[in-house]
């Protein structure tokens, strides 16, 4: 009985760690397909952050949710909206970024704190969480990698080094990349083994 039973506990680490390699190599791919069509990845999440007002406007006309909630979510879709408008430059020092993950945390608190006082099924509550907290997150922060693949212009609204070279700012900028993308590649090259071609 016992065998069976540290068999199931071996059995779920192992699915832990194939779930896990699955959502980073989907992560990865879908950071190499944003960096690729930045204008389509653009307009899909405002779609994304349209949709998700659309439900917080149906939960407060059809369901029995509270206001502050929806009113949380839809404060949260104007700040994702303002932050696509300089898409798919993301400046995470920025006002508008720093509340949006502020609105992120508080929305989160206030929805657990919710849920755990009115009872709901497990499908509602997740519908809720995937649908109305994370998915337009979730696309920003996979989007994130595609500011490291924007060609310099002259038209930035950051003023540029002091001799405004173009060129010299964007490349040292460029030195510190901080995305998804750049954890997976370090990731890539740091952990999985490196083949040496043979020279025949």
């Amino acid at each position: 009985m016992y065998f069976l039973y540290l068999m199931s506990l071996l059995s779920f680490g192992v699915q832990a760690i194939f779930v896990t390699l699955a959502i980073a190599a989907g992560l990865y791919y879908l950071a190499e397909l944003v960096e690729e069509y930045t204008v389509m990845a653009k307009y899909v999440i405002s779609w994304l952050v349209i949709i998700t007002a659309a439900l917080h406007i149906g939960l407060l006309i059809f369901e029995d949710f509270p206001l502050y909630l929806n009113i949380l979510g839809l404060i949260q879709q104007c700040l994702h909206g303002v932050l696509l408008t300089d898409f798919p430059v993301v400046r995470v020092y920025s006002l508008t970024f720093v509340t949006a993950v502020a609105m992120l945390i508080g929305h989160h608190y206030m929805a657990f704190k919710f849920f755990g006082a009115v009872y709901y099924g497990f499908s509602e509550v997740v519908a809720y969480f995937t649908l109305c907290l994370w998915m337009v997150p979730l696309a920003l922060f996979v989007s994130l990698s595609a500011n490291d693949y924007v060609l310099p212009t002259t038209g930035e609204k950051q003023p540029l080094l002091s001799d405004n070279n173009v060129l010299t700012d964007y490349l040292s900028r460029k030195s510190k990349r901080y995305s998804l993308l750049s954890f997976f590649s370090f990731a890539k090259d740091s952990i999985l083994p490196q083949r040496n071609k043979k020279a025949f």
